[in-house]
């Protein structure tokens, strides 16, 4: 297994974990003080990614320095497809601005819009590592 694919199983989970642990959370809590919840999930994600991908490079430093076309091919594809989710919830937070709801919504649509980019965006990385990029 690569690196850029270890790399994108550890955003995956991060990602996955991060949003169930911002959810229990605001459920436990209620939506009323989200703010502080949403801010320290999101800082805690990235720190947990940067972590996770540290240690994968220090598993195999010299892996770490290893891409070829197929990675990079891969890379651009998975990121491609998960950015198409950001604009599909920055087009959905935009929708909600523009009928006035309140900034719960508007910003847990944006977060939920960030969350479901790096799933998906993984998981087409990994299904391209295994299967192979489409043929358009």
């Amino acid at each position: 297994m690569s690196y850029d694919e270890k790399s994108a199983w550890a955003y995956l989970v991060v990602a996955v974990l991060g949003y169930a642990v911002y959810l229990i959370l605001l459920a436990v809590n209620g939506p009323g003080d989200y703010v502080p919840l949403l801010i320290w999930t999101v800082v805690g994600s990235i720190v947990a990614n940067i972590l996770a991908r540290f240690a994968i490079s220090f598993s195999n430093p010299r892996e770490a320095d290893k891409r070829d076309q197929r990675d990079r091919e891969i890379n651009v594809f998975g990121e491609r497809v998960g950015a198409a989710f950001v604009v599909i919830g920055a087009l959905a937070a935009l929708i909600l601005a523009l009928f006035e709801a309140p900034w719960f919504w508007i910003a847990n649509a944006v977060y939920a819009a960030f969350v479901l980019s790096a799933v998906v965006g993984s998981i087409a990385t990994l299904v391209a590592y295994r299967k192979g990029l489409p043929a358009w």
